[in-house]
């Protein structure tokens, strides 16, 4: 391309997509092109494997190589670079794209010394003004920052999976990662303590009264004696409410308060995430996917290409006052004075923030979602929906609450009823946060309060009712709570919540069920080397301490190689003791049976892989495998039909068969069923299954014969209501069955059928 002088400048982003949004908004000025990503890593494969594409010896540099693919690109670029006056690096205003703008300088520098970086935090024609006035030089604190996270999940990465294939299996490749592992450990602690848990019984007693008007009022057990029942056993509620009988019940005293109920803050990428998962059912993953769409831009019609959020990838709460001035204007015009506060709203900095960037909020209050809605597919616009109701909502009035409270007596017991209504929704008018779905959630139910009731009133006890109840386990994680988990324990930040939680998916370490992570079993192998070998590695502490060490680079405080050298030494020295122990530390996780080897006689041994758990021969000269089924118990080996091999449990990306053993040359499969008979067909088994989106679901192994299908886990027993050969489990806590026929309600399932 020859010089021109309508040409000011070459500016390079990482995203086609970006190139274009801005290229619309510089015009003829700049030529705006792409490098699609980064284009220089750390080596796959190093020549020379202890020293993993990085040189110990000389202050850990790194040996960046080209990434495969990326030539072409760097040649077009630097061919751009030559024939213009100045070069703008404008990849993402975070580490990662810090260092991947330093990347792209070390590449067409020597063609182009004129180089600056500018920032753009929306890519909006105002924020594309604002970045370009102020161009920088490339930071490098923010270049070592990323260097030194990089050099240290290398580190770990590639000396530990080598020791973990060695002796958790030999047979598969295993890997660990610095901050993936932490989460590891949250996950599989959190299942030890389900497992480990012993209900506890207890009772309430709730009240039904009824008023001098008429009215029911129904009222807990709150005290006895003035300290809070503790009612263990149905013996102990049965002489509770014995007592109360005949006695005579007054309302002691009624008490009304407003409740002010804030608006929670604007976006940032963990609360967004959360979120999403909760009201959306998007992975971390998918939802950052669809951020960064909407970040980069989106063609709306005739407008063109338009980025309709600020950077998402942020853990600052903060507004701009332009921002802030346009959604008060918005909220004002929309819903009136009322639902404005008189002045705008600020949120507290948290210790741990940055503060780089903007929350995430839109770029524009024009591009309301129901105006851009038709430009948008179902997904990006319930994202970019969900955005704009939380900014909105940030800057609303609070919701006023009218709370009763009334409290009920009869001699030493205290009956209490509490309740509720909106006086005025304020910014639940457009929004209400999602409650986490592994948090446990209050059993308190939402109780009416009659509006014709005085103090001294007596009431007429209609009926007690006691109800049984036990304490629950803590709840799975679900991809949500556990971004809020590492959140909270200042593990990992903003930009790698989705991949920590997506790589622990994808190493088969944990899986979904019902959208709770749990752990397989080569995950808890994988967990319990780290926890018993790496300690400082999973160490809560130790990892969110590394956290801030990064922090302290990239602000200057500390030096890439100071940190670096305080973990890698002691690390190394660590790995290399560990290296005579292998055999040892094999024997931590695999379980000795009495099975014996029906080809050599020696005693078999219980191992994992991706599949799960299997039994081998502990004789290394012999290749024995048999399968270990669902239940935990040892059965006979099974044999192929087709070939005469063994069945061997396998794990597919539709949930756990049985396969050959000599697969591929054998693919006879068997599916491994509920023992539950399908009731549209009576002739095949209801089968788990898992959905493209991993789903679990039920179907008949009768298919495609039959392809009846159930999304709730089925209960062998006949509904009591229509008769239907099976009822399924409900999410409701009232009733945790139901019938999939007639719908019916059901409360009780006896043991056998649980």
């Amino acid at each position: 391309m020859p010089k021109s002088s309508q040409v000011n400048g070459l500016v390079i982003v990482e995203s086609p997509a970006k190139a274009k949004t801005i290229g619309k908004y510089l015009g003829g000025e700049f030529i705006v092109e792409a490098s699609v990503g980064h284009i220089k890593d750390l080596p796959q494969k190093p020549r020379d494997e202890s020293r993993l594409g990085i040189d110990i010896d000389k202050g850990y540099k790194p040996r960046y190589v080209v990434i495969s693919g990326k030539k072409e690109i760097i040649k077009k670029l630097k061919d751009l670079a030559s024939k213009v006056s100045k070069v703008i690096i404008a990849t993402d205003p975070d580490r990662e794209g810090e260092a991947i703008a330093w990347h792209i300088k070390t590449e067409i520098e020597d063609v182009n010394p004129n180089i600056k970086r500018v920032l753009f935090t929306e890519i909006t024609k105002s924020g594309i003004e604002k970045g370009m006035q102020n161009p920088r030089d490339i930071d490098m604190n923010l270049v070592e920052a990323q260097q030194a996270r990089r050099v240290l999940d290398r580190i770990v990465g590639y000396r530990i999976s080598p020791f973990l294939k060695k002796v958790v299996n030999d047979k598969i490749s295993l890997s660990a990662g610095r901050v993936q592992s932490v989460a590891l450990r949250l996950v599989c602690e959190r299942e030890e303590e389900i497992r480990n848990f012993k209900p506890e019984e207890y009772w309430t007693i709730e009240a039904e009264f009824q008023t001098q008007e008429g009215e029911v009022l129904k009222a807990k057990l709150f005290k006895i004696n003035g300290e809070e029942p503790k009612i263990s056993d149905k013996e102990t509620a049965e002489r509770i409410l014995d007592d109360l009988k005949g006695r005579i019940f007054t309302i002691s005293d009624i008490r009304k308060k407003e409740v002010l109920r804030n608006p929670p803050p604007p976006f940032i990428t963990s609360t967004l995430q959360q979120e999403a998962s909760s009201k959306l059912r998007f992975s971390p993953k998918k939802t950052m996917m669809l951020a960064q769409q909407l970040y980069e831009g989106v063609e709306l019609g005739d407008e063109g290409r338009v980025g309709l959020i600020t950077y998402m990838r942020t853990d600052s709460t903060r507004l701009s006052d332009e921002a802030v001035s346009a959604v008060r204007e918005y909220i004002y015009n929309n819903y009136g004075k009322e639902y404005l506060p008189q002045t705008p709203r600020v949120f507290k900095k948290s210790k741990e923030s940055q503060d780089a960037h903007e929350a995430i909020r839109p770029t524009y209050m024009k591009y309301e979602p129901r105006v851009i809605k038709k430009y948008l597919d179902e997904d990006l616009f319930l994202l970019y929906e969900l955005i704009w109701n939380r900014f909105v909502a940030c800057q609303m009035s609070s919701a006023v609450l009218d709370q009763t409270i009334v409290d009920i007596t009869a001699d030493n017991y205290l009956f209490r009823a509490t309740g509720s209504i909106v006086k005025f929704n304020g910014y639940m008018q457009i929004y209400e946060e999602a409650k986490i779905e592994s948090e446990e959630k209050s059993e308190e139910k939402e109780i009416k309060i009659p509006t014709r009731i005085n103090v001294g009133e007596v009431l007429n006890l209609t009926n007690l009712i006691p109800e049984q109840h036990f304490t629950k386990p803590p709840a799975r994680y679900t991809e949500a709570s556990l971004v809020k988990e590492l959140e909270s324990r200042g593990i990992g930040r903003p930009s790698t919540y989705a991949t920590i939680v997506s790589t622990i998916l994808e190493r088969g370490y944990v899986e979904l069920q019902d959208r709770k992570l749990v752990p397989t079993d080569l995950g808890f192998a994988v967990n319990k080397i780290l926890t018993a070998q790496f300690p400082d590695i999973v160490d809560y502490k130790f990892t969110a301490r590394m956290e801030e060490d990064l922090d302290e680079i990239a602000s200057g405080r500390k030096r890439y190689v100071e940190v670096v050298d305080s973990f890698f030494k002691p690390f190394d020295k660590h790995l290399k003791a560990l290296e005579g122990k292998k055999d040892e530390i094999r024997e931590l996780i695999q379980e000795e049976t009495d099975i014996v080897c029906n080809r050599c006689g020696s005693k078999m041994v219980v191992k994992v892989d991706r599949d799960g758990k299997y039994l081998a021969c502990s004789n290394p000269e012999c290749k024995n495998m048999l399968a270990f089924p669902q239940n935990g118990t040892i059965e006979e080996t099974r044999i192929c039909p087709q070939c005469g091999g063994r069945l061997i449990l396998r794990r597919g990306k539709f949930g756990k068969f049985y396969g050959c053993e000599n697969y591929p040359s054998c693919r006879y499969t068997e599916s491994i069923t509920t023992g539950i008979k399908c009731p549209e067909c009576g002739i095949g088994e209801l089968v788990e299954r898992k959905s493209k989106r991993k789903r679990t679901y039920y179907a008949c192994s009768n298919y495609p014969n039959c392809d009846f299908i159930l999304w709730d886990k089925p209960v062998n027993k006949p509904c009591p209501e229509c008769g239907y050969p099976l009822i399924v489990k409900s999410k409701r806590k009232t009733s945790p069955y139901k019938c999939p026929r007639c719908n019916a309600q059901i409360t009780e399932v006896s043991e056998e059928h649980r």
